[in-house]
């Protein structure tokens, strides 16, 4: 690959830097459970909240932060979790049920997206607040709150579509609520059903990473409460959905050079970076650049919940005051729900290199025990790079592949598009086989979103960890219990 190597080198914390430098247990885990595997560390999702917590702090608001379970699937995780005085946002009947066996009481669960009978059963009769996303929801769960003699049921109306005037900001549209225009219609349902349903606020869902969108939703939602109380309703929470984002990597100007580079391959003005000349929604044409970069923006300077602290700090497009204050002075509780942002350096995912070879082309082709789907990268736009594992006691590398060395990444299916990479992955050495490769940070929707069994292989198995005087110990997910390993406390 001619040039200097385009490294985006992970961002790396505790406690998930100290066990990347324990390459000898990662080695030990690999060979008794096998390839790939999956690790959490159910101790940083609890500072993770913490980190959140601080910024209501800050903003003095109280509320609640609810984990979007959908992002992982761990059990260790959601038990930790539970420890801790957050919530969890629950999308289906199986993590509803996950959520209520790992010690979430109803008050501490919300229930969001499109809903069978039997999961808007099981939230109704717990008395789960139940996001709604437009009036047939509304009818059907009223419905079925009458049929079964069931309490009221709490319930967030979920928006979308948002406008302000004035400012030339509008949000995208969305499958997801119901749009600020049809609120009338919307609040006359609830009207007819407030026997059965009582709503505790509202709610939106944005998929953007844009603030001046946000901005504009959540002022949306302000003049929707004073919507809600004109109709003798009492809400008392806002809920502002996830989409905090996560910061992947280490350096900016890697993130730069690689874009910029990118760009230049896809112009054919230096050799390409991708496997079949990928653009990643770039293309060209006549000589010009073409498409949108349909990338996560790896690097972000502001993520987490630093961006909540600056949406919050943000003045409403139209009111023109920071909008954390215009929710304290209406004594409003904040919601959020975050989901990547709640697993920042939650965990890693192992493969175990099985074979190394040249292409007829010459281009170095990796080929690992894993697939795409065990570490959905990829379909998330997520770009970095793994971290090497060598062997304890194998021999010094020399001669060629000894030095930094761009190669594809492969996966073991027989399929042309089971890449673990599109791009051409720079890395100190050639790796070898029994070498680990480890892609960090993969807590967040990269484990178990896509993962399938296709050539009836088993799912990549997952495993907790911890410190224990001074070495790590693990636990399979499923046997994880805060009360007995070492740093599960109540909050």
């Amino acid at each position: 690959m001619d040039g200097a190597p385009l490294y985006l080198e992970p961002r790396l914390e505790q406690p998930l830097a100290s066990l990347l430098e324990s390459a000898a247990f990662l080695h030990t885990l690999v060979d008794a459970l096998g390839s790939p595997l999956h690790v959490v560390l159910p101790e940083r999702i609890a500072e993770n909240v913490e980190r959140f917590r601080s910024v209501y702090r800050r903003h003095s608001l109280a509320g609640q932060v609810f984990f979007a379970h959908k992002a992982n699937r761990s059990s260790a995780l959601v038990r930790r979790l539970a420890m801790t005085d957050a919530a969890i946002d629950v999308a289906s009947l199986g993590e509803l049920q996950h959520a209520l066996g790992a010690g979430f009481g109803p008050e501490r669960i919300v229930a969001t997206g499109p809903k069978d009978p039997e999961f808007q059963w099981l939230a109704a009769r717990c008395r789960v607040t139940v996001s709604i996303d437009g009036p047939e929801e509304l009818e059907s769960l009223a419905a079925l709150v009458r049929a079964h003699g069931l309490p009221p049921v709490p319930v967030l109306l979920r928006l979308s579509e948002f406008e302000t005037s004035g400012v030339t900001v509008r949000s995208r549209q969305s499958r997801f609520g119901s749009s600020m225009r049809s609120l009338p219609r919307l609040l006359d349902a609830v009207a007819r059903h407030r026997d059965v349903l009582g709503p505790a606020g509202v709610a939106y869902h944005l998929d953007t990473t844009s603030l001046d969108e946000k901005a504009t939703a959540l002022e949306g939602c302000l003049r929707a409460m004073d919507a809600l109380r004109r109709r003798g309703f009492t809400p008392r929470a806002v809920d502002i959905g996830g989409g905090f984002g996560v910061n992947y990597l280490a350096h900016e100007a890697e993130w730069d050079r690689y874009t910029t580079e990118l760009t230049h391959a896809v112009l054919g003005r230096r050799p390409p970076l991708t496997r079949g000349g990928h653009g990643y929604g770039l293309r060209a044409e006549g000589g010009t650049l073409r498409g949108a970069l349909s990338l996560y923006p790896a690097h972000r300077p502001v993520a987490g919940p630093g961006y909540l602290d600056a949406l919050l700090s943000r003045p409403a497009p139209a009111l023109n005051r920071p909008l954390g204050t215009l929710l304290l002075e209406n004594l409003y509780d904040l919601y959020t729900e975050p989901g990547r942002a709640l697993l920042d350096q939650c965990g890693l995912s192992l493969a175990k290199v099985l074979e190394v070879r040249r292409t007829d082309r010459g281009d170095p082709l990796v080929r690992l025990a894993m697939t795409a789907d065990d570490v959905s990268l990829e379909e998330h736009g997520v770009l970095m790079d793994p971290v090497l594992l060598a062997r304890e006691g194998a021999p010094s590398e020399t001669g060629e592949g000894s030095g930094p060395v761009g190669v594809h990444l492969a996966g073991s299916l027989c399929l042309e598009a089971d890449l673990i990479t599109r791009r051409t992955v720079f890395l100190p050495r050639m790796p070898r086989p029994g070498d680990l490769l480890c892609f960090a940070n993969t807590a967040g929707y990269c484990m178990d979103f896509q993962a399938t069994q296709a050539q009836r292989r088993p799912a990549a198995r997952k495993v907790a960890v911890h410190r224990e005087g001074g070495s790590w110990r693990w636990c399979l997910d499923e046997r994880y219990w805060p009360i007995t390993h070492p740093g599960g406390h109540e909050a």
